[in-house]
């Protein structure tokens, strides 16, 4: 559990420091028994926030470790795990350049770079804008994410899912560059979005957790270089 809090620490830290999380917003990370996650506390400040302060959390909602309250968004991440087995981990942000393709009528959010891969059948828009604050709003919520691996949540922000905490970190990277790329190839004119085929192409030859630690790699050391993570966190 040790290495997992200070992943999810280094996450959280690193995703401030790109500027894609802020004042709020949370990961999360499963823990072994599949019945409990890892959280922080609605209040800790996500660019400081220590491995030790992060909370053991069930999938009822409740508190079973730690001290203070758990984000009161709390039920995306619980009701994604009873939902998804193949989730390992939970971001949830709001990346305004990334949320205006859920506020712009026919402009969904289409693959255009290769690691869109993990969004071939695109991205759900969940309609409800308000905070998922109750256990029956995250099941609506999982109902729009069914099996894909990102949502927008309209007027409000994103949910990104992976199998560890490291690729949830690449994808959430990817996922930002996408929008970026989308919003800025529309200025040009007609774009020309990636096919199912095109992603199989480059999914076929990816070796996704190799990527994943190289990303996390070069993140992490340049954080680590400018005093955003301390240096005895990094591997």
């Amino acid at each position: 559990m040790d290495t997992m809090r200070r992943d999810i620490a280094i996450c959280t830290r690193l995703l401030v420091d790109v500027e894609i999380l802020e004042y709020s917003g949370h990961i999360s990370s499963r823990l072994p028994s599949g019945d409990e996650f890892l959280i922080q506390p609605v209040d800790d400040v996500r660019s400081a926030l220590q491995p030790s302060r992060l909370l053991v959390v069930g999938l009822d909602g409740n508190v079973i470790d730690g001290d203070g309250t758990p984000p009161s968004e709390t039920a995306i991440h619980s009701e994604i795990y009873k939902a998804r087995p193949d989730v390992n981990s939970v971001a949830h942000f709001h990346h305004d350049p990334t949320t205006m393709f859920s506020m712009v009528a026919n402009r969904p959010l289409l693959p255009m770079k290769n690691h869109a891969c993990r969004w071939p059948d695109g991205v759900p828009v969940h309609p409800d804008p308000s905070h998922i604050s109750t256990v029956e709003q995250g099941q609506e919520l999982v109902k729009t994410l069914g099996d894909h691996n990102a949502l927008l949540i309209r007027g409000h922000g994103e949910v990104v899912v992976a199998e560890s905490i490291k690729a949830l970190f690449a994808d959430i990277v990817h996922f930002v560059e996408n929008a970026r790329a989308l919003a800025t190839a529309l200025l040009l004119g007609d774009v020309m979005p990636l096919s199912r085929g095109d992603l199989e192409k480059f999914r076929a030859t990816f070796h996704r957790e190799k990527h994943a630690n190289k990303l996390w790699t070069y993140y992490a050391v340049t954080a680590s270089n400018k005093g955003v993570v301390p240096a005895e966190w990094i591997e």
